[in-house]
């Protein structure tokens, strides 16, 4: 492997967000065997059949679950513990696809797909960043607290009621905006029963 080649296939990387796959380095004109030769020597992690990481990049299993489900957002109990309220460490990530997106994958993965319909997919999508200080695609925490009232989720009580405490006695809550998600993902009277206890 030369010089050039390893060099390109690390701009590869850092366009990719640390990721990089065999078929873009085939596309760029390098033999896939460098992939194999930098993974052999640890300058890269295979990740699964195809995909490549930075050693760093891989450790982090919530920016490659997002890299690998691109479609999907952190939701419900994964987006609370991102916005840190809740204490609880998910056990699976729980993502949101856009209506007729193909979860199988995903579930097989012990991802917990949930789908919004398509004026709803991208309610509340932001950035925040995982623990390990990668940027990650999650809905808001006013998305967030409409989502996990919603009864065919059914949440666990004792989070909803720490997750809605923590938003009520929070200086950056915005109401205006509760009340508005709430109303258009149509969990009104739930989100209005919490706030008007806890206010």
């Amino acid at each position: 492997m030369s010089v050039d080649e390893r060099t390109s296939i690390y701009r590869l990387l850092k366009d990719g967000n640390g990721f990089v796959t065999a078929t873009q380095v085939t596309a760029a004109g390098i033999p896939r065997r460098c992939l194999t030769a930098m993974s052999r020597s640890g300058l890269i992690c295979k990740v699964e059949r195809g995909i490549y990481a930075l050693p760093e990049v891989w450790e982090d299993d919530l920016f490659f679950t997002q890299y690998r489900f691109s479609r999907g957002i952190f939701s419900h109990e994964t987006a609370l513990s991102l916005h840190s309220l809740t204490d609880r460490t998910p056990v699976k990530y729980t993502m949101t696809f856009p209506a007729g997106y193909n979860t199988v994958n995903a579930r097989r993965k012990g991802i917990i797909a949930k789908c919004a319909t398509a004026d709803t997919y991208a309610l509340g999508v932001t950035e925040v960043p995982s623990p390990n200080g990668n940027p990650l695609r999650a809905y808001d925490i006013e998305r967030t607290l409409c989502d996990i009232v919603k009864t065919r989720h059914q949440a666990d009580i004792q989070v909803i009621n720490q997750a809605m405490k923590a938003y009520a006695s929070s200086r950056d809550k915005d109401m205006a905006k509760l009340i508005d998600y709430a109303r258009r993902l149509r969990v009104t009277p739930k989100v209005l029963h919490y706030m008007e206890v806890l206010l």
